[in-house]
Formats: structure tokens, sequence, C-alpha cells
């Protein structure tokens, strides 16, 4: 892929991304959701309006921005309500979320290349992202689960920026990685979970440079097993090479040929990845631990001034307190409860907004229980549901990719007898690191919540699976093999197809029973 077509691509899944978030945006003209809440609490702050905020504040400050200059903003105007605590239109307390989402699949496809220098696999994974629905869903109303994921990944992508360069770059972008986290715990605390998932990319780092430099020494190895780990690592570099030269395919693909920039370099300056070990101890804790909770502290400054009822340790301890106190994760405290292991498979998505009418032409229903069995025609509904394709693929992924880490450590056990590391590792193989660590970090520390959960609590996760897939799909079409192609090709139409199946409930589009019926294919759906 050429640079232009590279551009276009971007442009066009942000344009994609912009107008589904958009279109519509004031349909519904009452509060859905969570927007009880966080759409009030933006306005608290814009009339001084002290409360308890059971989260961390800042996502409410940017809703509360995004009211203040929507209020400002001559048009979309035409319907307006007071729910907020002032008279306010819906497309004032929306927009700035709807903004902010359009640019998480940018942000994704930055990611993606940032790990690669591949530039299918970064339209890949920005197109499979702007297609699901979940993330759809909380973009369009007055939620917070947006900027807890986008200053995550904006967190990520500075990390490996800084990687990409030395010096004075490195610490200009050590800096913003430190605020993009945090700011993303400033939003929720489960924001933590971005950190820890760059703290333990870089232990693995630290821990397979270590086991290089202790299995590989003088000490314990003769020379003709030296010639064995330098044979491998010939190997291992050629297997950088590798993916590059079969996705060029003996055409000009230069999307791929920038995997390495030049071919002079070494393997190990093949990806950023490969650099965490060039950042210590120090520059960990400053960057990533001093800057995150200094971020995190000033955040919480201009809602102490407006709520003095507690001070900086005092509303923690309410706000641990309000969540330990939410009842157990069953339905009988929330129809819509779901444990961590009900959301990769999608077993229970939730209904943001659910209302019935008589007819198409009638006003759309925004106040009211829904009409009678039988009575309503028409049904608009809201469900925070992901592509459920996206998310099946995703997780095989996933897997495919602990599968192949795993292959790799015990194959050359089991030729060579012994324990063996290369000197590096392939660009393939640290992407799996690293998209395995921090799915894995954003999804296995809700094993011990016993709190109600939701499914939107997998955001965080599920943009790794969503990397996953991207790069499975991506490995395919460079393939040589024309049935390895053309899974590729199935996987993203199918992935698409699917995105325009669902989206009626994405966008809370009119639908009849047997059209609504037809897309709920579980009854734990509904």
């Amino acid at each position: 892929m050429t640079k232009k077509w590279f551009r276009i691509g971007m442009v066009s899944v942000f344009i994609l991304s912009v107008a589904l978030r958009f279109w519509g945006l004031e349909r519904f003209n009452t509060l859905v959701f969570d927007e009880v809440y966080f759409a009030k609490f933006g306005n608290n702050y814009l009339t001084r309006t002290p409360f308890f905020n059971a989260h961390p504040p800042l996502s409410q400050y940017m809703i509360g921005i995004g009211i203040w200059i929507g209020s400002h903003i001559p048009f979309w105007h035409d319907t307006v309500n007071g729910l907020t605590g002032s008279l306010r239109s819906p497309w004032t307390y929306r927009w700035f979320n709807a903004l902010t989402g359009s640019f998480i699949p940018v942000v994704v496809a930055a990611i993606a290349y940032q790990l690669s220098y591949r530039r299918t696999f970064a339209i890949l994974a920005g197109l499979f992202t702007a297609c699901d629905g979940i993330f759809l869903v909380e973009s369009r109303y007055a939620l917070s689960n947006i900027y807890i994921v986008i200053f995550g990944l904006l967190g990520h992508w500075f990390l490996l920026s800084a990687l990409d360069n030395q010096n004075r770059r490195r610490s200009f972008w050590l800096v913003f990685a430190g605020i993009g986290f945090g700011a993303s715990v400033g939003t929720k605390w489960n924001g933590l979970w971005f950190l820890s998932g760059a703290y333990l990319i870089w232990v693995a780092a630290w821990v397979i440079h270590l086991i290089h430099s202790f299995f590989n020494s003088k000490f314990f190895f003769r020379s003709p097993s030296l010639e064995q780990e330098a044979g491998g690592r010939r190997q291992d570099s050629a297997a950088v090479a590798s993916p590059r030269a079969s996705a060029g395919g003996g055409s000009q693909e230069s999307g791929v040929t920038s995997y390495s920039r030049s071919s002079s370099l070494s393997p190990s300056s093949q990806t950023p990845l490969q650099n965490l070990t060039q950042l210590n101890i120090f520059q960990m804790l400053f960057y990533l631990g001093i800057i995150p909770a200094f971020i995190y502290s000033i955040i919480w400054i201009p809602h102490l001034q407006l709520d003095k009822t507690y001070g900086f340790i005092a509303v923690h301890q309410q706000i641990l307190k309000f969540h330990l106190h939410l009842g157990g994760n069953s339905p009988n405290v929330h129809p819509y409860c779901a444990a961590w292991y009900k959301w990769p498979l999608m077993t229970r998505p939730m209904a943001y907004y659910y209302q019935t009418a008589e007819s198409i032409t009638e006003p759309l229903p925004v106040m009211g229980p829904p009409l009678p069995a039988g009575a309503g025609q028409v049904i608009y509904d809201v469900h925070a549901m992901g592509n459920p394709f996206l998310w099946w693929f995703g997780v095989a992924a996933m897997l495919f990719l602990v599968g192949m880490l795993v292959l790799k450590a015990v194959i050359p056990w089991v030729k060579e007898k012994r324990f063996s590391m290369p000197a590096t590792l392939s660009v393939d193989t640290w992407i799996a690191l690293y998209l395995v660590i921090n799915y894995a970090a954003n999804l296995l520390p809700w094993v011990k919540v016993t709190r109600c959960v939701f499914i939107y609590h997998y955001m965080c996760a599920v943009v790794f699976a969503f990397l996953a897939i991207a790069w499975f799909v991506d490995r395919c079409l460079c393939s040589y093999y024309q049935q390895l192609r053309a899974l590729g090709v199935t996987i993203t139409f199918i992935v698409l197809a699917a995105f325009i199946f669902w989206m009626p409930i994405y966008l809370g589009l009119p639908l009849s029973p047997d059209g609504y019926k037809l897309r709920m294919w579980f009854s734990s759906w509904i």
C-alpha cells in the first residue's frame, strides 16, 4: 500500500466514524441510560452546583465543556429539554463525545502502525474499530467510557512513539504518555489497567533480555551451543524480514517496506517494542508513575473547589465505599449485570434505550413506558452491543496469538531438549506479546470484582482484540497462499456485513417487531 492510499484510507475511516456518530445525534430528546448522571454532572459544573461524583471527574469536565461550546453555536437547537437542570439541546451534551469517539479508530490505527510499520495492518485496525457497535453507541451519548479508552490508547501510542525516538524527543513523548495514562485513570479508576499493561510489556521485555543473557552466556554453554544460538539468531532475523517480503508479493508494497525503514537497519530497530529495555526503572517511575499521579491529582482540583464536602482523601474513601455497596454481580441487583467471562462472547449486551410506537409517522417516543405488547408496530432500540462477529473473531485471533507464543517457547525445547531464547524476537512475536499482555491486563483484574459490572467495562480490553484480528487478517492478505488471502477477505466482508446488519440497533432506527427479533439471536441479548 502506497503512502497516498494509506492517507486516503485513514481519512475515509475517520469520515465514516464522524458520519456515523453525528448523524441524528439529537433524535432522542431525553437522557439516554447514564446520561441521567453524566450529562447532569457536566451541566452542574457550568451552573456551579455541588454534587457527589462516584467516579473521577474528567469525563464530566469534557461533557461540560461540550455543553458550553454547543450552547454558543447558533444551530442544532430545534429540540430542547430541561432534564440536565438547564434548558439544553440534546446535541449540546452529546456532540463532544461524538467527536472524541470519532478519533478512537484513528488512534487504534496509529498504534497498529507503530507496532509494525505495516500500513495494511493499521488501516484494518482502524476500520474494524470504526465498525464496532458498542463504541458507536457510547460515542453518541453523554457517557464516560469513550474518554477512558481514548486517553488510555493515547498513552500507549505516545509510549510507542517515545520508543521510536531518542534523547529529548523520547522524553517529550514519554511526558505525553504519562499525561495520557493519568487522564485515563482520571476518567475511571479502571483506566489504571492501561498503565499496568505498559508496565507489564516493559517487564516482559526485560525478562526476555535477562533470560537470553543468562542462558546464552559462555559460562553456561560451550562454543557449539553458541553457534546454535547464533544460527537461531540468523533464523529469527530472517523471520523478521519474511513478513515484509511476503507482503510485497513481488509488487511495490511500500506500506510494508517501511516496516524496516531501511534495509541496512538491524532487526533490533524493526519495531519500537524492541527498544523497551532502553527504558530503566527510574524513567518508568518518573514518566509513567509520578507524572500520571500528578495529572490524576490536579484533575480533581476543580471538583473539590466546587464541592467542599470531602477533601481529596475523603472523597476517594466515599467513592470506594459507594462501589463496594453496589451489590453482587447478579440479575437480582440489575437485569444487565454480566460477569467478566460473559463479555468476550457477548452473551449479555445492554439496552440503553427502548421505546415503541404505533407507526413510523408518530413523533419519536422519549418519555414514559413502552406501549403494551402487540400495540407497538415500531420499535426504537439503542443496544450497547458490539459487532458480534468482530468480537468473536477477535477472541479467536487472541487465542491464536496465545498459541503462537506458547509454540515459540515449546518448539525449541522439544527440538533442542533445552530452553533457548533468540537474541531478538520477530516483529510479529513482539506484536503478539504486546496484544496478549494488554488484553489480559484490561480483562483479568475484573475477575476479582464482586460488584455488578456491565459489558461496557470490556471496552478497554476489546480494542486489543480488534488489533489482534486486524493483525491476523493482515497476515492472511499478505500470504502467498490463495486460501489464506481468501480467508482474510472473507473475515473482513463478514465484519462489515455484520456491522450493517446490526446498525439499526446501534443508531436506534425504527424496526418492525420481526426486524427486531431477527437481530436478537439469543434470548440473553434482549
